[in-house]
């Protein structure tokens, strides 16, 4: 019998909470396995504003277990408790650079550090325009740990109809990046143009 699939989803502060949710929604909806939920203290407020007041209890109801912000003493910050995978998402610049510098003062950045030392996979959706050199730096500094930084580009060549479309595509690609195999997205392939210029 295959070992259940486990999933650390990660709310921060920064705007694109609908993304979280997004994220764990459809992860709710993969058979055999667990979400272990861990949003910030900012994120809840993210959540309130830009989603709804009902969010976090949305979340809350679809996640196998749920951990507190400032528990770092819980099964995620040992690398003894396994996980297939953390995403965090949205990441805040905060979030970035707790992880990039070691800053372990609270569970999200812990259970981020874990997966690097690991060498588990970790998806940053990092939230964040213009950047400055030391968004970059920081960036740059995850990358060569090994995370993935995947910030919630659009690919507008599907020609979503809403923003809904915008954050479900998003979401489906951003899973897809964990590499989970039972939490595997369908989304279409890109066929290319045509001669003309159209797409196939």
């Amino acid at each position: 019998m295959s070992q259940p699939w486990r999933v650390v989803a990660a709310i921060s502060g920064a705007s694109g909470a609908a993304l979280g949710v997004r994220i764990v929604e459809r992860l709710a909806t993969c058979a055999g396995g667990e979400i272990h939920l861990v949003v910030s203290p900012a994120a809840e407020t993210t959540l309130r504003h830009e989603v709804g007041e009902d969010a976090l209890a949305r979340l809350h109801r679809l996640a196998a277990c749920v951990h507190r912000h400032d528990d770092v003493g819980a099964p995620l910050a040992s690398g003894s408790f396994h996980t297939d995978a953390m995403i965090v998402a949205p990441c805040s610049i905060r979030s970035l650079s707790a992880i990039a510098y070691g800053q372990l003062g609270d569970l999200l950045a812990r259970a981020a550090d874990v997966h690097l030392k690991e060498r588990r996979r970790l998806v940053l959706m990092v939230r964040e325009t213009p950047l400055h050199l030391g968004h970059l730096r920081a960036m740059t500094a995850v990358a060569e740990m090994g995370a993935m930084v995947a910030p919630p580009v659009p690919a507008f060549y599907r020609r979503p109809q809403s923003v809904a479309d915008l954050v479900d595509d998003l979401a489906a690609r951003a899973i897809n990046l964990l590499g989970v195999e039972a939490c595997r997205q369908a989304l279409p392939e890109w066929a290319g143009l045509s001669a003309d210029g159209s797409s196939d």
